[in-house]
């Protein structure tokens, strides 16, 4: 079995206990770091849609909300709410994407505490994308209404 480490590796040269700089020095500095950090970033967005399903149904669910809002012409201030609503539930279900994947690392075995927090985080989810139908029916429901109800007068 390896002796452990008295210094954690791959961390940033601030966070170092040693104090060593000079992995951003080789990689042009702080302008490395900000490149580095985006893709990072990037990365974690891109594992969260390859690999979670309930991700991608909630970006095809976004995608119908932001058709039916260009159809009904919504304002801007709905708008903001509609884009906060959907940021929120997408935030959750990469927060829970993050507890699934360190709660999954730290044993391989059952234990009853790791599946409360899992099924919390789960239950988070669930009742950020329940709030947000919710809001999206205040937002979207009155002038789809009208739309519906102007479009079966027209019918002969």
């Amino acid at each position: 079995m390896p002796e452990p480490t008295t210094e954690p590796t791959n961390l940033p040269a601030f966070l170092s206990p040693s104090g060593d700089a000079s992995a951003y020095e080789k990689r042009g500095s702080r302008r490395w770091a900000l490149g580095a950090s985006l893709g990072y970033a990037l990365s974690g967005l891109w594992y969260a849609v390859r690999t979670q399903l309930n991700m991608r149904i909630h970006l095809s669910v976004t995608v119908a909300v932001l058709v039916l809002g260009l159809y009904v012409k919504l304002d801007w201030v709905q708008w903001a709410v509609l884009v906060l609503t959907i940021g929120a539930v997408l935030i959750a279900e990469m927060f829970n994407t993050v507890a699934e994947a360190a709660l999954d690392a730290t044993t391989p075995y059952y234990h009853p505490l790791i599946k409360i927090a899992k099924d919390v985080a789960a239950g988070a989810v669930l009742l950020t994308a329940l709030l947000s139908v919710l809001v999206g029916l205040l937002i979207l429901g009155p002038p789809l209404w009208l739309k519906l109800a102007a479009w079966t007068r027209a019918v002969p």
